[in-house]
Order: C-alpha cells, then structure tokens, then sequence
C-alpha cells in the first residue's frame, strides 16, 4: 500500500537511526515532529519529516489535520489462544476466593486446559481471530501469543498451529511462544519431573519439527516450576532453536530472575514482587523486563514498581497479559493508562514501553515499534486530540480513529 499522510499535528516516537530499546532517563524521551508528513510505499515507511519538506507526488493523500501518528502497539505477552471463559472464577474472586484457592481447587490454568482440550482445531481457531481482531482495531500491530492451555501434547501442537494459522491470515506480525510449562497437569500432579520430560523429550522435538515456536516460556512461581525446573526447560529449549523467556516474580520471588539472565533470556515478564537484588541483577543486561498492569487491575495485586525500576536504570516493557484468568482484555490504550495512572510512569514513559521495548522484548525492533524509515508502517491514526497525553488521560476510551497494517487501513 502506498499512501501520504499530510497535516499530522504530530508524529510520535520518530527514530532517525535504529534503536533496540530504551532504559532508564531515556524512557522519558519521546521524539516527535509536529506539523509533518509521513510517506508509506509497499507497506514500509519510506520517508518522513516536516510539512515544508513534503513531497510533490502523485499519491492516496490522507490529511490528518488535528490529528496525530504514532507506530501500533506492540503487545510482547498474550495468551490469546484459549477456550471457552472464566467468569465463574471472577466471581468468586468477587466473594473473596484467591487465586491460589481458585487453583489449587482445581481452577485456574488447570480450568482453562479441561476446556481447551475437547475443543477442535477450528473451533479454537475461530474463538481466537476474534480477539485478535479486537486487539488490531485496539491499535495493536505486533504481539506474541503464548501456549500453555494444552497441557498435553496433542493440545500444545493444536494451540500452536492455530497461532501459525492466525500468522498466516493476518497482517501484523505475530510471534509464537511455547509455554507447556505453564503448570502441572492433574494427571502428573505427583510426578512433575515426567512432565517436564514430556516437554522436553516429546512435545519439543514436534515443535522444531513442524517449526510451531519461536519462544520457549516458563511459569516460575512457587507451586509452579522451580529455578531448578526453570534452568532445565530453558537449556533443552535452547537445543531446539528457541529463545527463553520467564514468567516471573508475579506473586513470590525466588530467584528466577537470575537464572532467566544466566540463560540470556529475552524478556521476564509480571515482576510485581521486586526485591531490590532483583533489579540490580537486570542491570547492564539485554534482557527486558515487561510489566502486566491489566494483570494486577483485575487480580488486585501489586503492581510492578516501575517507577523503582526505571530511576534505577533499567528498560521496561508494557503488554496486556491477555487471558481468560487474569487479564481478559487485549486493550493496550488500558494498559499504556494504567501504567500511568497506577504505577506513575510519564505518558513518554509508557508509550516507549508499549512501541520500541515491546518491539525489543518479541525480537521486533528492526521491523516495528518506531517512526524509522524501511519498518513496517503498523501505524495508528488518532482522532483530533490536544496532546498525545490524552491518549493515557482517556483511560475508558481510547482516541484511536483508524489502525493501518503495512500501510492498509484495517476495517
């Protein structure tokens, strides 16, 4: 597609030269150009800079007069894939149930898997693209989509095909992520290590076959899988060409931070138990860490300290969690405001985090996330709006008015 963009009020998180992430004073830099123009030709930004230096072409002119330009978010921590819902289990949390109850009882991922297991390739396939649908027109134009409702091996595969079919029909960039050690199956519930060899030596080497992953991911709480579990799955991932990446810190921290920076793993992820041996160690590292505000709005749990975080110089990263337990809602403008309005990061801050640091943390950044010359044009088209601090300050409705993909609208 190829289309000129005129008028923009401003154009938001241009990068003259290619970035892999921010940290720390640098989060709260927000390059922008105001009164300018923005050239798409076959799907990629092709030149971009002020109205006064727009070129005299022949093109599809769109006049964004008012209004303003900034890349799609890029949403690096999804479980998208999933059947069925948990409402009944919102409801008990609304009686004073925990979520560890909810599990423990049964509940929980557990609930998620007895559904997804007895549900057929298409039906989940038509289940998922709907909210993948949602989460385009929410101005997301890259995300990662997990496993880990399977919990056998039939029921991974089938997950993960369905992420390589949504892959395939849809337009934004979508990376895939193998979490079967999400948690232990009822059926292995006094054997763990049989299930982590099933992981290892049975459900990965289908994966690399089929090429279904780019990700391996880990669960690494208390109750869950341990360091020691933790380090295990990593390293068999590793053999089978995927990058690590950790769920953790979400309600104990027990020391898989560290064992996610020894494996150089891309990004940990939850992080709202922080100890500050935690943070030093992600210091002068390339990991990032990803912060899940959703996740701690509708559990009522801590949030990540982001402001600790960052004033200690480290990157961070913002995506929406989305799944049928903890975070039902893909919405990264509630994300970006919630981050803001709950965990006092700047509105720069935020929109750093959810572009150019969620580029980084999917392995994105030379494609997505920025204003740069020769990356997709995954673009959002606000509405007329003051300031690009409204889009944080709107928190119950977002300000986008159109979403480009490659440089096509999306309707």
């Amino acid at each position: 597609m190829n289309v000129l963009f005129i008028n923009i009020k401003e154009l938001i998180q241009v990068r003259e030269t290619s970035i892999d992430f921010l940290s720390g004073k640098e989060m709260n830099v927000l390059p922008t150009l105001k009164n300018a123009f923005l050239l798409v030709k076959k799907g990629l930004i092709a030149d971009f800079g002020l109205m006064e230096n727009c070129p005299d072409i022949e093109i599809k002119t769109i006049d964004a007069t008012g209004k303003m330009i900034l890349p799609s978010w890029c949403d690096s921590h999804t479980h998208i894939v999933y059947a069925g819902n948990r409402e009944g289990e919102f409801v008990a949390r609304i009686h004073g149930r925990s979520y560890k109850e909810i599990a423990d009882n049964g509940g929980g991922i557990l609930n998620s898997a007895k559904w997804l297991q007895t549900t057929s390739d298409e039906d989940l396939y038509q289940q998922s693209k709907i909210r993948l649908e949602e989460i385009i027109q929410l101005g997301t134009g890259a995300v990662e989509i997990k496993s880990g409702y399977g919990l056998t091996k039939d029921a991974e595969l089938k997950m993960l095909r369905v992420i390589k079919k949504l892959k395939e029909k849809y337009p934004l960039q979508i990376k895939a992520t193998f979490l079967g050690a999400h948690a232990v199956p009822t059926a292995y519930k006094d054997n763990k290590s049989g299930y982590i060899q099933l992981l290892i030596a049975d459900i990965l080497p289908a994966i690399e076959k089929e090429n279904l992953a780019d990700f391996i991911d880990v669960f690494c709480e208390t109750g869950y899988f341990s360091v020691a579990d933790t380090q295990q799955i990593l390293e068999a991932g590793k053999k089978h060409g995927l990058v690590g990446k950790i769920h953790v810190n979400q309600f104990t921290a027990i020391g898989g931070i560290q064992v996610g920076i020894e494996n150089n793993v891309l990004s940990v992820d939850h992080l709202e138990e922080m100890r500050t041996e935690d943070i030093d160690a992600l210091k002068n590292t390339k990991t990032m860490p990803v912060a899940l505000p959703s996740c701690s709005y509708f559990l009522s749990i801590p949030y990540t300290p982001a402001r600790k975080m960052i004033d200690a110089g480290l990157p961070l990263a913002l995506a929406t969690d989305y799944n049928p337990g903890s975070a039902p809602s893909g919405n990264m403008n509630f994300a970006v405001a919630t981050a803001c309005i709950k965990m006092k990061m700047t509105p720069e801050e935020a929109i750093n985090a959810a572009t150019i640091n969620g580029a980084y943390a999917m392995g994105l950044q030379d494609k997505v996330g920025s204003i740069s010359k020769g990356k997709f044009a995954n673009l959002i088209l606000t509405k007329a709006i003051n300031s690009y601090h409204f889009i944080p300050y709107s928190f119950g409705n977002h300000a986008i008015e159109k979403v480009f993909l490659k440089g096509e609208r999306i309707k």
